[in-house]
This record gives structure tokens, C-alpha cells and sequence, in this order.
């Protein structure tokens, strides 16, 4: 008589569905692995745990997907896990679970080492980064999201007060969609360059005179924000479309200033 463990197990993912009802996303999500990520400074790699999200479409006929397979073949790339290999694996995700389209997420803390303004004190900055492939219809694109924390002081506030203004802190979140490769660093450097200051992890006496007054002779609306780093990101054409967002924290109201701008630059050269 056959062992129970030679049996062949039924697989119920692959029952038809008479419902007819396609699924836009099915899969993985909140799987933490370890990775490496090049750091721009120093040429070489942070070593970070991120958080996967991986998805396929699931057509209207098929019950399931069979979920183990997206950490087989995460697991198969383990030393290579980078910008450079997601779309080798997103498309090996398709291909092992016959869909049409497929979607990587990757989010982790980005570290920079940054000197204080006066003193040069040095200490580290983190920053949330997440990594997006997709492959569609065979084309694949890849995005970049950076989560920077700015100080933002307020034009309006400046202006009417005798002393002083009042500011917050704001995360600035870009999503930019590459055409070539574009540094982490690099994005982060342009929204705090764009910001009324940027934000150190140590700060002593000189430095926070400093960066209090630099934000104050450089005031920012939200929407200043957001047009400035637009018109930088229009720029460079490495960078095929973007969404911009900023969220101040406003010190003297219990709601948030917001503001965004997205932009599709190669419809809006073409007139779409």
C-alpha cells in the first residue's frame, strides 16, 4: 500500500471558478526577509530588514494562487536582492503562477550619516524607502518612494507676528518612476535642499540657533513645497513620472496641511 507521504495531496488552488470574477492582486504581504541595500557614500551595502509585498492577477477561471511559491522564489535570490534583480524576480512570479501581471514591494529604514550644520557633530538620519516593481501587459517599471522628514515654517505666520513664526515637522514623500538609476540619496538630498530646513539626528546649542533661523529666513507653504520639488524633478530625465506629497504637522491646529502634485512627463511632452 502507498505511504501517506508518496500520496499525491490535492490542490485546490488550481479548482476552477464559476463566479467570473477576476482578481486585480492576490499573494504575500508583511513577509520580512533580510537585504542588502548600495549605499551612495560609501559604496557599499546596509544591511536592513525590509518588508515584501508580492502579487499577482488572478483570472476570473482559477480558484487560487499558490502562496508559497512567492517566498520560493524570494528565497532563490537571497544574495541578490536589489533595484537590479526585481525585475528578473517579478517576472519569474509570473511566470511560475501563469499570471499576466506581477508587483514587488520592498520598504526598509535608509540610514545617512549627517554632520551638524555648526558644531559637525555626526549622526545618523533614517528614512523610509521602498522599492516597487511592476511587470504588466510585459512592460516593467520601476519606483522609488522616499519618505523625508523636513522642518516647515509658515510664510503667513512670519509675516503678521512681531515674534518669531510658527513651524512643524513635515514628511515630504516622493514617488518617482525611473527610467536609469537615480540614488536614494540623491531624492532625499532634493527634498530637504526644497524644505525651510532639513532635520538632524544630534543637534548642540550653535546648530539649533542655526537651523531655527535658517528655517525662519526660509518660509514655506505646503504648496510651496510641493511646486519646488516638482519643478526639480521636472528636470531630470531620468525620472518618467512622479507624485510629490508633503504633510506638515501643524503646531497650532489639530489637523494637517497637505499638499500633492503628480505628473506623467512623458504624456504631458507628448500632448496626452
Amino acid at each position: 500500500m502507498e505511504s501517506e507521504d508518496k500520496k499525491e495531496l490535492p490542490d485546490m488552488q488550481n479548482n476552477g471558478d464559476s463566479r467570473g470574477i477576476a482578481i486585480n492582486k492576490v499573494g504575500v504581504k508583511g513577509l520580512k526577509y533580510p537585504v542588502r541595500v548600495r549605499d551612495r557614500s560609501r559604496k557599499d551595502d546596509q544591511h536592513r530588514v525590509a518588508n515584501f509585498n508580492m502579487y499577482v492577477n488572478l483570472p476570473h477561471n482559477f480558484k487560487g494562487t499558490h502562496m508559497s511559491r512567492f517566498v520560493e522564489i524570494l528565497n532563490m535570490h537571497e544574495d541578490e536582492i536589489s533595484v537590479k534583480s526585481f525585475q528578473k524576480i517579478v517576472t519569474q512570479i509570473t511566470q511560475r503562477l501563469e499570471a499576466d501581471s506581477g508587483y514587488i514591494e520592498m520598504t526598509f529604514p535608509y540610514f545617512i550619516k549627517k554632520a551638524a550644520p555648526v558644531s559637525g557633530k555626526k549622526s545618523f538620519m533614517d528614512y523610509e524607502v521602498t522599492f516597487i516593481g511592476e511587470l504588466r501587459k510585459r512592460i516593467y517599471s520601476m519606483t522609488i518612494k522616499v519618505a523625508v522628514p523636513v522642518t516647515s515654517l509658515c510664510p503667513c505666520s512670519k509675516e503678521i507676528s512681531e515674534h518669531g513664526a510658527h513651524n512643524q515637522r513635515s514628511i515630504v514623500t516622493i514617488y518617482a518612476k525611473l527610467k536609469d538609476h537615480v540614488w536614494i540619496e540623491e531624492l532625499i538630498e532634493l527634498v530637504e535642499k526644497e524644505s525651510s530646513c532639513e532635520l538632524y539626528g544630534l543637534l548642540k546649542r550653535p546648530d539649533e540657533k542655526y537651523v531655527t533661523e535658517h528655517a525662519y529666513n526660509n518660509p514655506k507653504f505646503v504648496e510651496d513645497t510641493v511646486r519646488d520639488i516638482a519643478g526639480e524633478l521636472n528636470k531630470d530625465d531620468r525620472i518618467i513620472s512622479y507624485r510629490v506629497e508633503s504633510e506638515n504637522f501643524e503646531s497650532i491646529h489639530n489637523h494637517s496641511a497637505f499638499g500633492m502634485i503628480e505628473s506623467d512627463k512623458f504624456k504631458e511632452f507628448q500632448g496626452g
